[in-house]
């Protein structure tokens, strides 16, 4: 009932700009299936073509709790990568990031400048910090969605969204938190491998396999150190150094099955451990997205 109350709204909003407004409803799964996500992208592409501004919620309807995004910010975050966009805007009922929750805490200090979202910074957000936003959306949500904006190339502006003025929101004047792009823009594939996909399972690594995968190496499963999850071969996984520190996201040639087989095997021994001859790749360079 709500949806075409809400259309009426942007439509309404949008005329005295002569601008017409289109809805598109996605679930996660229109973005973690490869071809679901070329279709949505190039449907928001022709509707910006025609100088249609698309409004994009998820779908309600058929989303799952296995296939549903949950929060607007990742939604979002995935849309402007979907779409090459130079910037995100993530509205709150807090004006930016801060050290500590504003509301409960006085000493809180606003930080209005990220150059690279860190441990550090994502941490301030896993506390009381974790609560602000509305919905199920909060700082923390709205961090996880700048990483996959960062790693697209995509600025991220997270700011008060209380008041329907844009010179008061988005002004020279107005607080708020601008979180910089990746310096280095991975290719769309692995965007798509990075930021669309949920982990199916995590692989943790030796400390020789942790620095050989930014230098453009496949995972090998001799670099294993352990895997948990129930996951099938081409299902994403979750990349961990020994620390527990995600450092990748990647297709796995495996099912859990076999490869907790092979964990830590040399090349040489993989046929007698598997009972058939299988390759030393378990996550092929190729399809393998680092996390910044």
């Amino acid at each position: 009932m709500g949806q075409s109350l809400l259309m009426a709204a942007w439509a309404s909003a949008f005329e005295p700009r002569d601008l017409i407004t289109a809805q598109i409803l996605l679930t996660r799964d229109d973005t973690e299936t490869r071809r679901r996500w070329l279709n949505a992208r190039a449907t928001v592409g022709a509707l910006l073509d025609m100088g249609v501004v698309p409004v994009v919620n998820e779908n309600d309807t058929v989303a799952t709790d296995e296939i549903r995004y949950g929060d607007n910010d990742r939604l979002a975050a995935r849309v402007a990568q979907m779409i090459g966009a130079d910037l995100l805007i993530l509205l709150s009922d807090v004006d930016g990031l801060y050290t500590a929750d504003p509301r409960s805490n006085p000493g809180a200090v606003h930080i209005p400048h990220v150059e690279t979202l860190t441990a550090e910074i994502e941490a301030m957000a896993a506390g009381p910090n974790a609560g602000a936003g509305m919905g199920t959306g909060g700082m923390a949500t709205k961090l996880m969605a700048a990483r996959i904006a960062a790693d697209a190339g995509c600025a991220t502006l997270i700011a008060a969204g209380q008041s329907m003025e844009a010179g008061q929101t988005l002004g020279a004047d107005a607080r708020s938190t601008l979180i910089d792009p990746a310096t280095t823009v991975q290719a769309a594939y692995k965007q798509w491998i990075g930021g669309s996909l949920a982990p199916r399972g995590r692989l943790v690594v030796d400390p020789g396999c942790a620095r050989a995968l930014p230098d453009g190496k496949s995972l090998l499963a001799v670099g294993l150190v352990s895997a948990d999850g129930a996951f099938s071969k081409g299902d994403p996984v979750a990349i961990l150094d020994g620390s527990g520190a995600e450092i990748a996201r990647g297709l796995v040639r495996y099912d859990a099955g076999d490869l907790s087989k092979i964990i830590g095997v040399r090349s040489g021994d993989l046929a007698a451990a598997l009972g058939y001859e299988g390759g030393p790749v378990v996550v092929h360079a190729d399809d393998l997205a680092l996390r910044r």
